[in-house]
């Protein structure tokens, strides 16, 4: 929450009822829901979800064994909201915005105590303010009255709080000054600070929400030549155990075309997300050199961390996300996974008793799944910035059944689908995306970008990659009944073809320095020498080259190192006429 103490705003206290798991029943409690409580003598943050007559439910976001009948239950009158502000970039929090870092150096452990709290950003620390706006200006919810140089990389724009009235501004600082000092000042009273608060679950207003036209450059291959997200759009990519999920958000977080990253921990295993934190501190951002958490805010909440606050975990990071669209920045939100999520809501639920749905989950799965993926989007924002949300989340289906409820409720509602495939995990073909399975909807509206932008031909040419794709996997089923001799020339040859699209093509080494991100046009670029390749062989096969002759030419094996070379646009012409003179020397 806004980080209230218990004294703040206490509007009405009951007593503990009954305790079961996070679930905690409370009488005597003067409550609304969605109202944050403190719970027991410890003081354990917890939320209203449910009032029936004078017994209130809550979900606690800590530990509650030790919790018994008759302690008090304390209300502040507020529901979950997040510090927004300076300082919340470069930062590690757990699901409902508490910087570890903070909470560590207080416990002086890495194992917290129950009950301790922070603010989501920090109170004390002052903050260079240059105002945008002066006395005489007049300045309206949501408009931006000042900057701060938040990090090294990002510039934070201080605005007026969205319920504010705004008016005429009285006057205006400049200088160093904390998150809580006015900054701003209006001839209605009204005094704006670099501190916001904002309830999670209530989306930030803003004046239009826009078809995106701009791709999210990933820099893989598969994504942005086969698969393109939007800026502002939303993707799936579910997987089994081991299937790279983690890796590919990873790389995403990297180098995704994105101003801000905000990463999502929900429920993953406690290694991985250590990996992350210990990780994400070292990388270098491939834009400028700096480093990635400049840019990054990272979300850490494990599979052994209290199952309510997971269920909080990804409104925060989307609140969040929301606030930096605000400012006119580009955010991308990797929530890994969304399943530990669905399956904290179905573990509340069955304390509630309510009535499960498919495999337990409760009724409203599919409303929730929609509602956190409705608040991405490319918007014109309030203030007339523009700015967007892509929403990227990993679903883990148990045993790699895509059937299963969280997979298909996320389908119908994201408009990218990269499946990922354990058996080309255990192949070591990475990014293991299933390119039979995935499908992109955004592919239409960004094929103009790619025009404009990379070439005029990329639309056919991911076609025509599509295309043998499709025809190879019709044709190996034929090979394993008869064998690949069996096959026509011709068809021999498309498979021959569609081999180095996998290899040179679709595969990425994301340990190599060069290949762990291609840009667009290098993606176009290696595509385009692959399909000279298949046209001129294709020429030498109708003129009566035997395909043996026609695969056995040196040059065809060096169309899996383009992606390698440091000097690739030189590399791939020479290539090219290589490749056509030592075929139709054949002939």
């Amino acid at each position: 929450m806004s980080q209230a103490t218990q004294t703040e705003t206490t509007e009405g206290t009951g007593r503990i009822d009954s305790v079961s798991g996070p679930v905690v029943t409370a009488v005597d409690l003067d409550a609304r829901m969605n109202d944050v409580v403190y719970v027991g003598d410890e003081g354990l943050m917890g939320e209203v979800i449910e009032i029936e007559g004078d017994v209130t439910t809550i979900q606690v976001y800590e530990e509650t064994s030790g919790l018994g009948p008759g302690e008090p239950v304390e209300n502040t009158g507020e529901p979950l909201t997040v510090d927004l502000g300076p300082g919340m970039l470069d930062a590690i929090y757990d699901g409902v915005q508490r910087p570890l870092d903070v909470l560590e150096s207080k416990m002086d452990s890495a194992f917290l105590d129950r009950g301790v709290d922070a603010p989501g950003i920090d109170l004390d620390e002052k903050w260079e303010f240059s105002p945008t706006v002066e006395a005489g200006d007049t300045v309206e919810p949501a408009d931006i009255v000042g900057t701060v140089p938040e990090t090294v990389t990002i510039e934070h724009k201080v605005m007026v709080p969205p319920d504010f009235e705004g008016g005429v501004v009285e006057s205006t600082k400049e200088g160093n000054f904390t998150v809580t000092d006015p900054v701003v000042t209006l001839e209605n009273g009204e005094e704006v600070t670099m501190r916001q608060e904002w309830p999670v679950r209530q989306k930030r207003p803003a004046s239009n929400k826009r078809t995106p036209r701009t791709p999210l450059v990933s820099g893989q291959r598969v994504l942005d030549g086969l698969f393109p997200i939007a800026k502002g759009g939303t993707a799936a990519i579910p997987g089994p155990f081991g299937s790279g999920k983690t890796v590919t958000q990873h790389s995403l977080a990297k180098f995704a075309d994105a101003d801000i990253i905000i990463y999502v921990g929900c429920g993953e295993r406690g290694n991985e997300m250590t990996e992350v934190i210990e990780d994400f501190p070292e990388l270098e951002d491939p834009k400028n050199g700096n480093p990635l958490m400049a840019r990054t805010s990272l979300i850490a909440n494990t599979s052994n961390m209290p199952v309510a606050a997971r269920e909080s975990c990804v409104y925060t990071g989307i609140t969040i996300a929301e606030y930096y669209r605000d400012m006119g920045y580009d955010v991308a939100l990797m929530a890994d996974s969304t399943s530990r999520w669905a399956e904290a809501m179905r573990e509340i639920s069955s304390r509630l008793e309510e009535m499960p749905g498919e495999e337990g989950y409760p009724a409203y799965l599919a409303a929730r799944l929609a509602q956190f993926y409705e608040r991405a989007g490319y918007f014109e924002n309030v203030n007339g910035t523009e700015g967007s949300v892509s929403v990227i989340g990993a679903v883990s289906p148990p045993g790699g059944d895509f059937s299963e409820p969280v997979t298909q409720n996320t389908l119908r509602i994201v408009k990218t689908f990269w499946a990922l495939d354990a058996d080309l995990a255990e192949r070591r073909h990475f990014p293991s995306i299933n390119w039979d399975e995935s499908y992109s909807l955004y592919r239409d509206q960004l094929d103009p970008w790619f025009k404009e932008n990379v070439a005029e031909d990329w639309p056919e040419r991911r076609q025509w990659a599509v295309d043998t794709l499709d025809e190879e996997s019709e044709l190996q089923e034929i090979v394993q009944l008869v064998g690949e001799d069996a096959l026509p020339e011709d068809q021999r040859l498309v498979l021959e073809v569609a081999r180095y699209l996998r290899e040179g093509y679709l595969q990425q080494n994301a340990f190599n320095p060069t290949d762990m991100y291609c840009p667009p046009e290098e993606t176009y670029a290696i595509l385009r020498t692959i399909q000279v390749y298949n046209d001129e062989a294709f020429d030498a096969l109708d003129a009566g080259v035997p395909i043996e002759d026609i695969t056995d030419i040196d040059a065809a094996p060096r169309l899996n190192r383009i992606a390698t070379q440091e000097d690739w646009e030189s590399y791939v012409e020479d290539l090219r006429e290589e490749i056509r003179e030592q075929l139709r020397s054949l002939y």
